[in-house]
């Protein structure tokens, strides 16, 4: 069909059932899913990110039936769970009170009550505090319940078009440039692709940072993710970093960094180390060894092994 033509009679029927169908079958779930019992426990519930679409029919199935809900903001979290008709009792839970509301949240589970955990956005835990509550409730043998949904982190690495096979959360970097650069320096060691959260404020001078300790690497700003103004620039740190200086961002903002490109390794290397391992070893079982240690082929160190052997006397 083409983007002119209107939708034929039969098309809009059969697009009219399949929505009632699909409006059935949530009705259905939502409905099996309350009819069960929320056992006691701590269940931590991913919330949207932004887009209040994304929450999962889980989530407001337990959210609704949580004695408590302890939320990094009670205020901002009202919004969502008045949006979904949720009423159960709010208490805050951040960095200020945390040891005081573990006590009372451990005593809560362990006469049986149905708490849940909730961030501002997205997966608790995530760059927020929790996971001493996590840790504690753990110890008391109390069951803690992951209601898997949103993420930020995994929104952004997703949609980056960089390696995900293998990655790094990195959270927050420090807001002082000398700090933010040792952590920089440590993170720059990690194989795989990094995922970092960032002020907006800070990020044209966290991407000049990265360009000059992570080297030429390409990576993505993702911003506004699931909302209106969704936005995913993709370029090297250093261009990013130059088309956002003096730029002044809006939003939350998550920044992924691609792995750096690994050095070529040097027959001279080579040869060194399979020197080493033939003291030991042969020349076989060397060249798998160090295969799997410098990450080149089994076929090239064997290649070396042999024109070694043809060199001596």
């Amino acid at each position: 069909m083409s983007v002119s033509e209107e939708p034929s009679p039969s098309h809009r029927k059969s697009s009219e059932q399949g929505e009632r169908s699909l409006a059935g079958c949530v009705t259905t779930d939502i409905a099996d899913l309350l009819a069960k019992p929320l056992t006691a426990g701590l269940y931590l519930v991913a919330t949207p990110i932004g887009n209040l679409a994304d929450m999962t029919l889980r989530a407001l199935s337990v959210l609704s039936r949580a004695d408590v809900i302890y939320c990094e903001d009670t205020r901002h979290s009202a919004k969502l769970l008045q949006h979904y008709a949720i009423a159960a009792k709010t208490r805050p839970f951040h960095e200020h009170n945390e040891e005081r509301e573990i006590e009372r949240a451990i005593s809560d589970l362990e006469s049986g009550k149905r708490i849940a955990m909730i961030s501002d956005a997205g997966t608790p835990l995530l760059s927020d505090p929790g996971f001493k509550l996590v840790r504690a409730a753990a110890a008391a043998g109390v069951p803690v319940i992951s209601i898997p949904g949103p993420s930020a982190a995994l929104a952004a690495l997703t949609s980056s078009g960089l390696p995900t096979d293998s990655f790094f959360f990195a959270g927050f970097l420090p807001p002082k440039q000398a700090a933010r650069r040792a952590r920089l320096v440590e993170l720059s060691q990690i194989p795989g692709s990094l995922v970092i959260f960032e002020a907006p404020h800070r990020v044209a001078e966290a991407l000049a940072d990265m360009a000059d300790v992570l080297g030429e690497r390409a990576a993505v700003i993702a911003r506004e993710l699931t909302k209106l103004h969704e936005d995913i620039v993709r370029g090297s740190l250093r261009t990013l970093a130059e088309a956002t200086f003096g730029e002044t961002l809006k939003g939350e903002i998550v920044l992924v960094v691609g792995p750096g490109r690994a050095e070529p390794v040097s027959d001279e290397t080579i040869n060194a180390r399979l020197a080493e391992a033939l003291e030991g070893m042969s020349l076989k079982d060397a060249a798998k060894a160090l295969a799997d240690e410098l990450g080149v082929p089994k076929a090239r160190i064997y290649g070396l092994g042999i024109k070694a052997k043809g060199r001596s006397p």
